[in-house]
């Protein structure tokens, strides 16, 4: 069964207490900025949309467009979000323990609850429990993990950005490593990471000019006019960084190219998004705080509605109509799993203390 994060169910498809898109949990609420809490939110309704419409692809060539525009940017917004409050990593215990609550347990749990879900109701009750073979979207609290550990690294180097792309562009022709930690992935995704650890608040403000939020609307229409050219002329699992060019049948040179492109064009989008992001508080500022929440949860109703092969038994939910319908539910769906009870209920999971496991800090 095709999965929006690879080629099939199990494939690869798709802490510091930081305002981070994924995280171990929020900082005081003096210190979060309403900016990224609403970057936050808007990038994970575009995450669960681009879900949903994944058992919607193949009909309507409009629909596979903004699908291909939505995968090109919003995994690595959330990434190089995600690196920017990275910086001040140094592995320090309680940096540590921070991350193995907030990432790595998480990451252990829903690696678990999904597998079994499969078993459950996607009809596959051999689907094997396997915690280094990432499966859906857990792949990226096992790739948030490695990339945090690594933080150190990376800002201890002259040209961190251009080392991140060239072990990119070597991942992308080089089979057979996507397999155990989704090493593929972590790998085609880095860049996006390190770009994040090494930008400055001065590149933030830049987005603020009036010339880009008057550009960043050119730069969707351009994107939309060359996406709906390249629906039916690409494969969907370049977005998805998963396999090496050759494993998605392509010359092998071809895949260190579509790394520099794809940077390139989700570089571009990024910036769009980012540009017309609000800066006041807003009515979904709250919502930022909860998007682990809504990240890890709103994938079991996704496998759901493709598991239950709802757009077979009802095709008119390929028409215009109820594609609309199937963006607002999954809109509205993630939005209530990212509010403040549904984040209480699921703190021990999502943010557990689990002091026994640690030394006392002298």
């Amino acid at each position: 069964m095709s999965s929006p994060h690879g080629v099939s169910e199990r494939v690869r498809s798709p802490h510091e207490r930081t305002p981070g898109p994924i995280g171990s949990g929020p900082p005081p609420a003096a210190r979060r900025e309403a900016y990224f809490d609403n970057s936050k939110y808007l990038a994970i309704v575009l995450v669960a949309v681009g879900h949903a419409w994944e058992p919607l692809l193949g009909g309507s060539r409009a629909t596979q467009a903004l699908y291909m525009i939505v995968y090109t940017f919003h995994m690595p917004a959330f990434i190089l979000v995600s690196g920017y409050f990275s910086k001040s990593f140094t592995a320090r215990p309680d940096q540590l323990r921070r991350l193995v609550t907030g990432v790595l347990v998480p990451y252990l749990v829903f690696e678990t609850a999904y597998s079994l879900y499969l078993r459950w109701a996607g009809g596959e009750p051999d689907q094997p429990l396997s915690l280094t073979d990432p499966f859906y979207l857990t792949w990226f609290l096992l790739a948030l993990f490695v990339w945090r550990l690594s933080a150190p690294l990376w800002l201890t180097l002259r040209h961190p950005v251009a080392v991140a792309l060239t072990v990119a562009a070597l991942a992308s022709l080089t089979p057979g490593i996507g397999g155990d930690l989704d090493l593929q992935r972590v790998l085609q995704f880095l860049p996006f990471f390190v770009l994040g650890l090494v930008l400055r608040r001065e590149h933030i403000e830049l987005l603020r000019r009036k010339a880009v939020r008057v550009l960043a609307p050119v730069v969707v229409l351009v994107a939309l006019v060359v996406a709906y050219w390249a629906a039916p002329r690409m494969k969907n699992g370049w977005f998805y960084r998963a396999d090496s060019a050759q494993e998605m049948g392509a010359a092998g040179w071809t895949g260190p190219v579509m790394t520099l492109l794809l940077f390139g064009c989700a570089l571009l989008l990024t910036a769009a998004f980012l540009a017309w992001v609000p800066r006041r508080r807003t009515w979904f500022t709250v919502l930022g705080g909860g998007t682990l929440c809504g990240y890890l949860l709103h994938g079991f109703l996704m496998k759901g509605f493709a598991y239950a092969r709802l757009p077979e038994l009802y095709p008119w939910l390929r028409s215009p109509a109820g594609e609309v319908l199937v963006t607002l539910g999954a809109a509205a769906a993630v939005t209530l799993l990212c509010t403040p009870p549904v984040r209480r209920a699921m703190r021990g999971v999502t943010e557990p203390r689990l002091a026994w496991a640690f030394r006392r800090e002298s």
